[in-house]
């Protein structure tokens, strides 16, 4: 009988080890996640700018740096041990923002929380690919989907809990996550996850060489397309805020972008793998800026509509990308996604400090019109891009 070393590079999707898998990936997202909530909270009690609220983003972010180096390692060493301790970190640092005493304190947190985040996110999407067999697409998927869901509910779960037992309350939230590192011990100690020799790990360059010119083009998809997702992902609790909601309900309203996210995820990934990744990318980008135009020019329930709609949409784009390149470069799958994602985090905390400047000088809804003017670059790097560089059959 095949057991999980055995069956690691087999074809087929095997939905029991990939869904274990994501399950880690929804709590360490969770937590991950409370950050937009809180940082209503920090702009008042610390007397912070949007572009403040904005640098605390940055300082989760900035440890993604690492992240190649940590996907080199991982094609070549077995570092489970990171996916399997992440949620615990994750849990224990971002349940203190609570009962922190300061900004710095806070910025500190969130650089500990960002580096198992790099951890997380360079080895978990290549495992996850690994034991997709040739469906990569549908295990990208799975693996959006869980952290799609993780940031609906993490959101929701922290105000929620503030509301009713208040803000010194939210230590008591880091059970959940040292309890998923426990289960993720027990199911993933059996999985390698290296896919070429231990020989060759002094050999770093003309892998990267190799993968730098596809991973810089997608990588320039994705800062087109950051701008929006950033924005509207980190400063939509303080918009909504700004406009006389209540933190709950601005909680509530980042759910339902997410929830949209969540079918969106998986929705796309497993289509990809069908028609191509070129359509589906094409779609999304040009849906999401017109969801986000209208749901600045409108109000009440129209306004939930054109929310959903945006979520679907702009997180749609992600596992289409990450689909893309894992089945562009199989035999160097961690180092090529873990190059993107640092890519894509380095992106990301710069893009949220810009947009925090623009929403401090221009206001949040304006920032908001420039974000979607931007996302649209990205269509023409889409159809330039090549197809298949280094591919593996898409599955039809």
């Amino acid at each position: 009988m095949k057991n999980n070393v055995d069956v690691l590079e087999d074809s087929k999707f095997q939905t029991s080890n990939v869904t274990a898998l994501s399950i880690g990936h929804w709590i360490f997202d969770t937590y991950q996640a409370f950050l937009p909530a809180f940082l209503p909270i920090f702009l008042n009690s610390f007397s912070l700018t949007n572009m403040q609220g904005g640098a605390l983003s940055a300082f989760n972010q900035f440890p993604s740096l690492i992240q190649p180096v940590i996907g080199y390692i991982s094609d070549r060493r077995n570092l489970r041990w990171i996916v399997i301790l992440a949620p615990a970190i994750s849990a224990v640092t971002m349940s203190l923002l609570g009962v922190v005493p300061g900004y710095w304190t806070i910025a500190l947190l969130l650089m500990i929380a960002g580096f198992s985040s790099a951890g997380l996110h360079a080895v978990g999407p290549a495992i996850a690919g690994k034991l997709s067999g040739n469906k990569i697409g549908r295990g990208m998927s799975f693996w959006m989907v869980a952290g799609e869901v993780g940031r609906a509910l993490g959101p929701l779960a922290v105000v929620t809990v503030i509301k009713f037992f208040g803000l010194k309350s939210t230590p008591l939230l880091m059970i959940f996550g040292l309890g998923a590192s426990v289960l993720l011990y027990f199911k993933l100690r059996n999985i390698p996850n290296h896919s070429v020799p231990n020989d060759e790990l002094t050999n770093w360059r003309p892998a990267l060489k190799k993968v730098a010119p596809f991973v810089l083009a997608i990588s320039a998809i994705n800062l087109s397309v950051a701008f929006l997702a950033s924005g509207i992902s980190t400063f939509l609790p303080i918009y909504l805020t700004g406009q006389g909601s209540t933190l709950w309900f601005a909680g509530a309203s980042l759910t339902i972008l997410q929830i949209a996210g969540v079918a969106g995820a998986m929705v796309s990934g497993i289509w990809s793998d069908k028609i191509g990744r070129k359509p589906l990318l094409i779609s999304a980008i040009l849906i999401s800026p017109i969801a986000l135009v209208l749901f600045v020019y409108t109000s009440g329930f129209l306004r939930i509509v054109f929310l959903l709609i945006m979520g679907f949409a702009m997180i749609s784009v992600q596992p289409v990308l990450m689909a893309w390149i894992q089945q562009s470069y199989p035999d160097q799958r961690a180092l090529a996604n873990g190059s993107y994602m640092a890519i894509t985090f380095v992106i990301r905390s710069g893009i949220v400090i810009v947009i925090g400047w623009m929403g401090d000088q221009l206001g949040l809804s304006n920032a908001f019109l420039v974000c979607a003017g931007i996302m649209l670059i990205a269509l023409p790097i889409v159809m330039l891009t090549p197809t298949n560089p280094n591919a593996r059959p898409i599955v039809k």
